[in-house]
């Protein structure tokens, strides 16, 4: 089994619903979720000019290769609504693998740990939340680590 960091986010429409709706889709198809953090309201980022989004992330547990996951996500995604268009547009859900296991992948379509992770207070706050002292493979700093250096930037 594999344990895997799931970021999840939405800022269109009824955005709670679709990350419970996201939470089901996972559980049903990705692995069993072990924890959630709490939903936190945040500004959007890279693209300022769209409504707040709704972040959570999530802890699950699955036998899906890293590959697999991402086609997994993105399928759920484009059940639930999703038209892929620009880059940092609104969006109903958008779903980010963050860590898998401590793995460094760089494969087309999938880069592992998140490349942006460490500079959004909307991933590391719910990862500190979850996992404080959990170690980002490629900069060797924990996730309390990377949001003070963040909050103090």
């Amino acid at each position: 089994m594999h344990s895997v960091y799931i970021s999840t986010g939405s800022n269109l429409g009824n955005r709670e619903g679709f990350l419970s709706k996201a939470e089901e889709e996972l559980s049903a198809h990705a692995g069993n979720i072990e924890a959630a953090s709490q939903i936190i309201e945040t500004a959007p980022w890279g693209n300022t000019d769209q409504p707040q989004f709704l972040n959570r992330v999530l802890q699950i547990k699955t036998q899906l290769p890293p590959l697999f996951l991402m086609e997994c996500l993105l399928d759920i995604e484009k059940r639930m609504g999703r038209n892929r268009g620009e880059k940092w547009e609104p969006r109903i859900i958008d779903l980010d693998i963050l860590f898998f296991d401590n793995q460094i992948i760089n494969e087309p379509g999938l880069s592992v740990p998140h490349p942006y992770l460490h500079e959004r207070e909307f991933v590391l706050r719910p990862m500190v939340e979850l996992a404080p002292a959990f170690v980002h493979p490629v900069l060797n700093k924990t996730m309390s680590e990377l949001l003070q250096e963040l909050n103090n930037a």
